[in-house]
């Protein structure tokens, strides 16, 4: 099989392609905070995305639960496969026909394990998640048929978003954490992987056979951990240093998947590789994309490139790296 690593700036690129050939199919999203677009305004939780700055540069100019300044990622692919964005599962709105356009479960502060991001207390864990996405199933089988909805299913397009957490929001939340203490960062990574490979198993099991999984972005250039750990900008090499142990493993492990089952069903994005390129050199990107990051102090810390078009863009890091 061939071997698929993209970019999420590629992605949406290859998106508009395979959405002018074919019709709008439905899009669901697991995951953390980078693609959680409001099921946490649902819950008692402090990992809440609903007051200034989020939302700022949203159509509305107000909070939506989605943990950017104004779209993120999930709403970009909503619109290139020509499909209006998915609804927070949680969401009392997500009925009737709605049920058809997909679903977001995606609920900052989780991660890859069940302990990552305990501190949040009521956040949708990611076997939560997939449970949901059953629960989903059952919901529209009884609206349209079982095989109608099998269908359905399979020819959806997924998007699933985690790990982060797992080093910012555990492995390195304080100075010799519990993981820190049980593995050392090349043995937690292999645990990690091992571990999200049973989340993508099953999310094979429950239908899903077009699945893009993306890696880390550069965790130590997060504003809130350039806040914490920085002196002079520099990003944390430590935390750097996570992500690249991480990725590739991702991509091998994803790949192994692929090849086990007989098809390319998951897809590899490099999220590290497309955020490096666009703090380093944005101009390039023209009018693509822009992207606002804030510190965790509540305060706008850079504009790193103003299109007077308030369109997209995914925030670099979140108030509390969530």
């Amino acid at each position: 099989m061939d071997r698929f690593l993209v970019s999420v700036v590629g992605l949406v690129i290859t998106l508009s392609l395979i959405s002018s050939q074919a019709e709008a199919r439905a899009f669901f999203v697991f995951g953390d905070s980078l693609v959680d677009n409001g099921n946490n305004d649902y819950l008692a939780t402090t990992a809440r995305a609903d007051a200034p700055p989020y939302g700022i540069d949203y159509p509305t100019h107000r909070p939506t639960g989605r943990f950017s300044n104004g779209l993120n990622i999930p709403d970009i692919i909503s619109e290139q496969i020509g499909s209006e964005p998915t609804l927070p599962y949680l969401s009392p709105e997500l009925k009737g026909q709605k049920l058809l356009v997909g679903a977001n479960f995606a609920s900052a502060g989780i991660g890859i394990l069940n302990d990552t991001g305990i501190q949040f207390l009521n956040i949708i864990r990611i076997t939560k998640q997939l449970e949901y996405f059953q629960q989903y199933q059952q919901r529209v089988s009884a609206l349209i048929g079982a095989e109608q909805t099998e269908r359905l299913v399979n020819q959806a397009l997924v998007l699933i978003t985690l790990g982060g957490n797992d080093f910012v929001n555990n492995y390195y939340l304080v100075p010799f954490s519990a993981r820190s203490r049980q593995f050392s960062l090349p043995n937690y990574v292999v645990y990690l992987i091992s571990e999200y490979r049973k989340v993508l198993a099953r999310l094979y099991e429950l239908g899903a056979r077009r699945v893009l999984v993306t890696g880390t972005g550069p965790l130590g250039c997060v504003p809130a951990e350039l806040a914490l750990r920085s002196r002079n900008g520099e990003c944390s090499a430590e935390l750097q240093s996570a992500a690249a142990l991480f990725n590739p493993q991702l991509v091998q492990m994803l790949n192994q998947l692929n090849s086990e089952i007989g098809s390319d069903v998951f897809v590899s994005a490099n999220a590290f590789e497309s955020h490096m390129d666009f703090i380093s050199d944005p101009q390039a990107y023209g009018s693509l994309l822009w992207a606002r990051t804030i510190q965790w102090t509540w305060t706008m810390h850079t504009f790193i490139k103003f299109v007077p078009e308030q369109r997209c863009v995914c925030i670099l890091g979140s108030l509390s790296s969530i």
